[in-house]
């Protein structure tokens, strides 16, 4: 049995097992901030009173082809800044299930590889993922598990086919914003065989430029919230500055550390989950089409729709 954080769990009763894994959860309420419109170059925008981002103006740019990479090789220079978008439950809603279905893949995968109950393995699983926003992560740090097994197991052997469509309202939203003033850009924690399959099934992949990925071929693992993922999506995506970078996920700890690193973020909350008590960034969403009240001068006019 490989030593669980350092500690056999051979030598663990359950309840002890449980004691070192609990991770609290207290109730929470959420207050929106009050904001206040300012020019973020030739942008109109809102932001917290206690926030004071800043752009530079922002000039046409042609629209570029969509690459691959998972390399820290820097983009050509390209003046526009980069729109992050992630992908897992948020280009798709959480009532998709996939999620669910993911979570019990994972829980599986602890189960048959680290020979855990189920119960523990479920423990452990959140206990990995609040540490280091990856599952993933704490697999390969503690117990030497291949990544691409585990993609193979868990994010491949999703059936998607059977689950994701293509969205209208989603591409429709996509295609409003204007290509001109900014670059469309995804990044994701999930592996790159993963991360075409949802946007393709979604038949958006046609509106990204690029991917930044998890790569799980490579190790040690950089994924987010870690600084130096969103570093290597600067370089990748070709973004002058952290103060040119936009950015939408549904995970309130990535879009916190990515609003520390200077970047414009808009955390994404669906209907029926709970608000966090402390906003996680300069924006909090309930659905990516309040995208356009965030970052109106992205999108494009009424008449150029």
């Amino acid at each position: 049995m490989p030593p669980l954080c350092g500690i056999k769990v051979s030598a663990m009763n359950h309840s002890t097992l449980r004691s070192l894994l609990r991770i609290p959860f207290a109730p929470r309420t959420y207050r929106a901030p009050s904001t206040a419109p300012f020019l973020r170059g030739t942008l109109t925008c809102h932001r917290p009173n206690f926030l004071s981002p800043h752009r530079n103006n922002i000039p046409s740019y042609p629209r570029r082809t969509m690459a691959t990479t998972s390399s820290p090789a820097s983009a050509p220079l390209d003046p526009r800044p980069v729109f992050f978008f992630d992908i897992d439950n948020c280009l798709y809603s959480r009532g998709c299930n996939i999620h669910d279905e993911m979570q019990k893949l994972i829980n599986q995968f602890f189960i048959k590889h680290l020979s855990l109950n189920a119960d523990d393995a479920h423990m452990l699983h959140m206990k990995y993922y609040k540490e280091y926003g990856l599952a993933i992560e704490g697999l390969t740090r503690h117990h030497k598990i291949d990544p691409l097994e585990f993609n193979r197991e868990v994010d491949d052997a999703l059936p998607l086919d059977d689950i994701l469509k293509p969205d209208p309202n989603l591409r429709r939203l996509l295609e409003d914003i204007d290509r001109s003033k900014v670059r469309m850009w995804l990044l994701t924690n999930a592996y790159v065989t993963h991360a075409k399959r949802v946007v393709k099934l979604l038949q958006v992949d046609d509106m990204f430029e690029g991917i930044t990925y998890c790569d799980y071929g490579k190790l040690p693992l950089v994924c987010k919230p870690s600084q130096a993922m969103y570093e290597r999506a600067e370089k990748e995506a070709g973004a002058s500055s952290t103060s040119e970078c936009y950015f939408v996920d549904d995970s309130g700890l990535n879009c916190t550390h990515a609003a520390d690193r200077g970047w414009a973020v808009a955390h994404l909350v669906e209907p029926g989950l709970p608000l966090p008590h402390v906003p996680a960034s300069q924006f909090m969403i309930r659905s990516l089409e309040e995208l356009r009240t965030c970052f109106p001068a992205l999108f494009k006019s009424k008449q150029e729709v």
